[in-house]
């Protein structure tokens, strides 16, 4: 840990797609390298940088700073790079001035503009693939699905007509593959789509880096990442992050370096405390993802109806275009009062992590995934977006650790899930196969580990080369 008043060994400047998710990812990487004795500065969009700070989270030590990048832009924005890439080369120089300089750039996968801002500056640069390396395998293939004729959709029937069921069988390292499983948004009849094609651009332009780190382990994804390795430059699986981070002798010192862009409750840590061990299914769907009323409505009544105990984190603006903030129905809040607590958001880890919980209702993000093989949580599964279909896919089918809610939500269906998790033969044999991959996943990332050495070859190959 760079501690003030040493020397730096060197100065990471992290570079984060703006989104929620993509930020923990990096700011996990960050504290590792800063534990490593990097000065780290991470950038953040001003609106970013701005919600950051008012939620709260104002610990910045001279070694690890934020940095705001004066461009405002929106997730939605067509061409997210064209009003980053000036004022990031700006604040990238004027950082070359600074104690000590900057001697690496690692950047979020889907700011390939990166790649020639380093190149510029004399720099060694590295991705950060911050969704499963399943995930990414089928955003490498985008150009080939193109290509083929394959996607964009001929109509919107295909969608119910069973054409996403196709098999696709020629992607490397993957097994079974549908059509459907692959990351979503391919799910379009337009070509010119720019989410599509920014997607299909951004994982290409992989082929051109120097480095990618994925966030996985060895033994979770072997088949896939052989395949990446075979067409991508050096891949540095180290994961699951959060238990690498707790490998740091003075983790304490970092805790309060934060990314949510939301205020945290805490207080539902207290509520836990008062629960049976493995009595309570966790419901999240992430930082992005939308919900109709009538899907929220659906959720609370299977919820509801398994009788289980709950933490359900709502956010605000989960209910797109609504002008008022997600309200449940009255009468779910009266049944549930006593077993059920409802928040607008929380430290997951610390969630996931807590005895009494015993099961995961989730988007398959791919931070949620993995911090829930870290601590050996089954999960039911409803993606919603990207690569959530092939998150999905693997933890019900590959690792045997999920059960998947169909996207028409019915409310029965949930219950009979939540019912299963909790209390059925399925649910007792996905909670061993849980089990078996939290140890495996500590093994990696324990001393000496997988996890841990590819971290040690990344910091020889790429960090300290310069």
């Amino acid at each position: 840990m760079l501690w003030e008043g040493e020397e730096a060994k060197g100065h990471a400047v992290c570079l984060p797609f703006p989104a929620q998710g993509h930020i923990n990812a990096m700011l996990k990487v960050a504290k590792l390298l800063h534990s490593k004795g990097l000065h780290i500065t991470f950038l953040h969009t001003q609106s970013n940088h701005d919600r950051l700070f008012f939620a709260g989270h104002h610990h910045q030590p001279t070694s690890f700073r934020f940095e705001p990048v004066p461009a405002d832009i929106t997730l939605d924005h067509p061409l997210i790079h064209g009003p980053l890439r000036q004022p990031t080369r700006s604040l990238l120089e004027r950082l070359m001035s600074a104690t000590p300089p900057p001697t690496c750039i690692v950047a979020d996968v889907f700011m390939s503009f990166s790649l020639e801002l380093a190149a510029e500056l004399g720099l060694p640069h590295a991705f950060l693939c911050p969704v499963s390396p399943c995930g990414f395998m089928g955003f490498l293939h985008y150009k080939d699905l193109m290509d083929r004729g394959i996607v964009p959709l001929t109509s919107e029937s295909d969608l119910t007509n069973g054409y996403l069921e196709t098999v696709i069988d020629w992607i490397p390292g993957m097994k079974n593959i549908r059509l459907r499983d692959l990351p979503s948004y391919f799910r379009t009849t337009d070509r010119n789509d720019c989410l599509m094609n920014f997607c299909r651009d951004e994982a290409q332009a992989a082929l051109r880096a120097s480095a990618i780190i994925v966030h996985t382990f060895e033994d979770l994804e072997h088949a896939v990442l052989d395949a990446l390795s075979s067409i991508l430059p050096p891949v540095y699986p180290i994961g699951p992050l959060d238990l690498l981070l707790s490998q740091i002798p003075d983790r304490e010192s970092i805790e309060p370096i934060r990314s949510s862009l939301w205020e945290e409750d805490s207080s539902c840590i207290d509520w836990l405390e008062g629960r049976e061990p493995g009595s309570v299914m966790y419901v999240n769907f992430g930082s992005i993802a939308n919900l109709t009323i009538q899907q929220l409505t659906e959720f609370a009544w299977g919820i509801a109806n398994s009788g289980c105990g709950f933490l359900w984190v709502i956010r605000p603006d989960i209910v797109k275009g609504e002008p008022e903030p997600a309200a449940l129905p009255a009468e779910f809040l009266a049944e549930t009062s006593r077993r059920g607590l409802v928040t607008t958001w929380c430290r997951q880890e610390d969630v996931l992590g807590h005895p009494s919980v015993g099961g995961f209702l989730t988007h398959c993000g791919w931070n949620s995934t993995m911090e829930a093989v870290s601590v050996g949580v089954p999960l039911i599964c409803w993606p919603v977006l990207a690569e959530q279909q092939t998150n999905c896919r693997y933890l019900c089918d590959e690792w045997g650790m999920g059960l998947e809610i169909g996207e028409d939500v019915r409310r029965g269906e949930v219950e009979e899930k939540i019912r299963e998790l909790m209390g059925g033969e399925k649910g007792v044999e996905m909670r061993k196969n849980a089990i078996k991959w939290k140890e495996s996943a500590c093994r990696a990332a324990g001393p000496g580990g997988k996890s841990s050495l590819h971290l040690e070859r990344l910091l020889k190959d790429v960090i300290f080369s310069r």
